[in-house]
């Protein structure tokens, strides 16, 4: 267990004994994820590869006799109660609760009999800044009911349900990633994940070994129209699938980009379609490079994975862009964007020994254009959730 996880850990015991009175049952821990490259490419049922961050949510939880369930938030140090009724059809519980009673429905939607619980939540995966925050908090909770209630779910089936939870009850449209990656990533690897079959691999990517660390960067730029443009960004590939006769855009190879984009009148859909196609490609070179040892090598493709998003995909800002050219200028191997864009997170490559310095620099850029301070910190790929004791 991390010093973050047993902090966290020991925030999410002490709220419960506050609350409930005597000790939790157990505590379980998911991880916040960042991806390190492959962004928009899993609606259009290609490549991501993610991995888990010390960053987490924890769940101190026990069952209790009634079929109900409380539930306090250390963040907004708020105790909710919710029953039967109310995950009986989608969206009767609202807020940060929604997520909670989205798996309960989601598991009794899936004929599990799910266990009455009391529960206590604390964490320090960031909100709102693309790292998984509401897929570590469904991971936690789905992996206390699971082993409060007895119940048996494979773990390849696990992301499958926290989605479902968070697509249906919530009424957020997110892909299989987030959940996969909080899930099923281990330490010191990233998440090969086909978002068409569902398939993973876990690639080595021993940071520490090759003296190098991933910082990232929390831009701390306001998500700015994401929804209404993400809507747009999936529209316009289904648009350009559609227009090529291919069932989604990974099934373009970039041998076939150039004849695939001539049969597109939108110069607009022309930029999308590249950028799916060419990013695809990206997670498959990344992955080829880290699968003989090459972690240096992969640099170049993180920050074409961010040029191909600035000006194919239009889906960064000042802020997000400001940090990327920074890192790089003070030494980062490579630099994007990562999450749907239109706001919160860069991850930069680089020697462990330089972080602060490539932090410090990132800090001073933005407050040379008079941006709010970046938020920094260096990861190493951590294990998925699991239970603590």
């Amino acid at each position: 267990m991390t010093d973050s996880a047993g902090a966290v850990a020991d925030r999410a015991a002490a709220g419960f004994t506050a609350r409930y009175g005597g000790r939790a049952a157990g505590r379980w821990v998911a991880p916040g994820r960042v991806n390190l490259i492959g962004e928009h490419t899993d609606y259009n049922e290609g490549f991501v590869l993610p991995f888990a961050l010390p960053l987490h949510t924890v769940v101190a939880a026990d069952r209790q006799d009634a079929e109900q369930w409380t539930v306090w938030s250390e963040l907004s140090d708020e105790t909710i109660t919710f029953g039967a009724d109310d995950v009986a059809e989608a969206g009767r519980v609202t807020g940060w609760g929604a997520y909670v009673a989205g798996v309960v429905w989601a598991l009794r939607e899936a004929g599990h009999p799910v266990p009455g619980a009391r529960m206590a939540i604390a964490s320090d995966v960031p909100l709102g800044s693309g790292l998984s925050s509401s897929a570590a908090l469904e991971s936690a909770v789905l992996a206390a009911l699971l082993d409060l209630g007895g119940l048996e779910l494979p773990a390849e089936l696990q992301p499958r349900l926290a989605q479902r939870a968070e697509n249906v009850y919530v009424g957020a449209p997110t892909g299989i990633m987030d959940q996969s990656a909080v899930i099923r990533c281990r330490a010191g690897h990233a998440l090969f994940l086909d978002c068409r079959d569902e398939s993973v691999e876990q690639i080595p990517f021993d940071l520490d070994a090759a003296g190098l660390t991933v910082l990232v960067i929390d831009s701390r730029a306001p998500h700015r129209h994401a929804d209404g443009e993400y809507a747009a960004r999936r529209r316009s590939c289904e648009a350009g699938a559609a227009a090529l006769g291919v069932a989604a855009l990974r099934d373009v190879g970039v041998d076939q980009l150039d004849t695939a984009l001539a049969q597109l009148d939108d110069e607009e859909t022309r930029r999308r379609v590249r950028h799916v196609v060419t990013e695809d490609q990206r997670v498959l070179d990344t992955v080829a490079l880290l699968r003989a040892a090459r972690v240096r090598d992969i640099g170049p493709l993180l920050t074409a994975s961010h040029v191909s998003m600035r000006d194919d995909f239009e889906i960064t800002v000042p802020e997000i862009d400001t940090a990327v050219e920074a890192a790089l200028a003070a030494g980062a191997l490579g630099a994007r964007m990562t999450g749907g864009g239109f706001g919160g997170c860069v991850l930069a490559l680089v020697e462990a020994d330089r972080a602060d310095a490539v932090a410090a620099a990132v800090t001073a850029a933005y407050a040379e254009r008079g941006f709010a301070a970046p938020g920094t910190v260096p990861v190493l790929p951590g294990p998925g959730a699991t239970r603590l004791d």
